[in-house]
């Protein structure tokens, strides 16, 4: 099947990079995005549903179970920023 789209050409020539980077032509590149695309999209009302349904005190119960302790070596948190650093001067 065959479809035309019009695209700004700036756009056009980033997809024909990186379709070359790729090497993929560029209509695979598309139809790979627009198949990604329309998935999410499909996904997005089922992911809402499911989390309208969550029973929040059995999350909370599975939670309780997890050990208190600090993190493994590299999976710390970074610090908060100083927001006295952060303020333009």
């Amino acid at each position: 099947m065959t479809l035309q789209v019009d695209i700004p050409d700036s756009l056009l020539r980033q997809a024909t990079e990186l379709a070359a980077r790729q090497k993929v032509t560029v209509d695979q590149l598309v139809s790979t995005a627009l198949s990604a695309q329309v998935s999410a999209a499909a996904l997005r009302p089922s992911i809402a549903e499911r989390g309208r349904r969550v029973d929040w005190r059995k999350v909370d119960d599975i939670l309780d179970r997890v050990p208190a302790r600090p993190p493994e070596p590299g999976d710390e948190q970074p610090p908060p920023p100083d927001p006295v650093a952060d303020t333009p001067a």
